[in-house]
């Protein structure tokens, strides 16, 4: 009987530690590839580190230097938060739209889904080659498609006025993900609260205002805060487009801590920036948090209130 129960509770201790057995590479792999890295960037953030000399520790002088003695910090910073504003609401929209369209019972939706999708599974290299080509002022598909219509288009990609536009127009491109994530949950909203509203005559605006909209606000939640962070560190599109320009008018921040780093090879430096930009996405993704309490709708909460003079159980 000892020997049987020395058995089973070795057999439980063993048990408990099986899921975290087969979780353990993607634990090494965190602590390796993610978590070291970033403590090491902080580390060099507070460092003079040169590529071709030893690192020398300055202190915070990097992020005085930041501050105080770089005005192309601020510019790339109002670049990039100019760009988040254009590009959130306009991926937001766009992949809601589609989503919206896929979800409509006609005939060969199934293929709109696979071509709606596949701009998210191309690789940056690859949308920026035809972005390029789409936006030359010369043989340029857009504006010979204007020039049609009798408009004169703009010289997208060498104009400091038009060229940020163009950045927000390709990455918009790629909102296959969002609109995945969207139309995964209008699927899953019940039909009988849409048959109910159609009864009641509710048209679809109506429905969607009333029903979808509110119900997808936790989606909508999660797509704004990926669509935000994503908005702050662009960097392939305009590395391969434009390079930050013309005259650095789309030299983004991603852009320009990859240029300290790289080309410039101020290690330290880039990390000091790189870590701005962290604390810069941290305090936004606290704010749209902080504001969800206000806009976003979660069914369950709604259902376990109790009802207004009566009692909760």
């Amino acid at each position: 009987m000892e020997q049987a129960a020395k058995r089973f509770k070795r057999s439980r201790r063993l048990g408990k530690w099986t899921p975290y057995l087969f979780i353990s590479p993607w634990i090494v792999g965190i602590l390796l590839f993610t978590v070291g890295p970033l403590i090491f960037s902080l580390i060099m953030s507070f460092f003079n580190w040169p590529v071709t000399s030893k690192p020398k520790f300055i202190g915070l002088d990097n992020y005085s230097k930041m501050f105080t003695d770089d005005p192309q910090f601020y510019k790339s910073l109002w670049i990039t938060l100019k760009f988040a504003v254009f590009y959130v609401p306009l991926s937001l929209g766009i992949s809601l739209i589609l989503a919206l369209l896929i979800t409509q019972h006609v005939k060969g939706v199934k293929i709109f889904r696979t071509i709606f999708y596949l701009p998210a599974v191309v690789s940056g290299v690859a949308v920026s080659i035809i972005w390029g080509w789409i936006f030359n002022t010369k043989y340029g598909i857009l504006n010979y498609a204007l020039s049609l219509l009798g408009i004169e288009g703009p010289k997208w990609l060498v104009d400091p006025n038009s060229a940020i536009i163009s950045i927000v127009i390709a990455s918009a491109w790629g909102v296959g993900t969002m609109m995945l994530i969207f139309y995964t949950n209008i699927k899953g909203i019940s039909p009988d609260l849409y048959e109910s509203a159609a009864i009641d005559g509710a048209g679809p605006f109506r429905q969607f205002r009333s029903i979808t909209l509110p119900l997808i606000t936790p989606t909508l939640f999660f797509n704004l805060i990926t669509s935000t962070i994503s908005a702050l560190q662009q960097l392939t599109l305009v590395l391969l487009l434009t390079n930050g320009g013309p005259l650095k008018s789309t030299y983004f921040y991603g852009l320009f801590v990859y240029n300290n780093a790289f080309k410039h090879h101020k290690l330290g430096y880039a990390s000091a920036n790189a870590w701005f930009m962290f604390i810069i996405i941290l305090l936004l993704t606290a704010l749209i948090f902080r504001s969800s309490s206000v806009w976003v709708f979660y069914e369950n909460e709604v259902k376990n209130k109790p009802a207004r003079g009566g009692k909760g159980k």
